[in-house]
């Protein structure tokens, strides 16, 4: 299975001991159990699938954000229009209930 890489928010430093934790981290051995057993090639590319998924067909839209906001969305990851989507229509919902 690939590993994760995380890019941590550049305008927060880690400390010198968050540095030696993960140093130590990197050293540990992964450990695998009953409740996280180790990926099969199959299980692997289930969860690959399931991320790529669309959880409903929708109506492409092209809607023009800040770039702060255009920068915070792609935080949430590759699948960041999606989330989007879902937040745009629970606003629309919200402000037709509030009319």
């Amino acid at each position: 299975m690939a590993m994760v890489r995380v890019k941590l928010d550049e305008e927060r430093k880690l400390t010198e001991e968050e540095r030696r934790q993960l140093d130590r981290a990197k050293e540990l051995p992964v450990v695998y159990d009953e409740d996280s057993p180790e990926c099969t090639p199959e299980m692997e590319a289930a969860f690959i699938a399931a991320r790529r998924a669309k959880p409903y067909k929708g109506q492409p839209l092209t809607v023009y954000v800040s770039p702060d906001t255009a920068k915070e969305a792609e935080r949430l990851g590759k699948d960041y229009g999606a989330v989007l989507g879902k937040l745009l229509d629970k606003a629309v919902k919200a402000y037709q209930e509030a009319l």
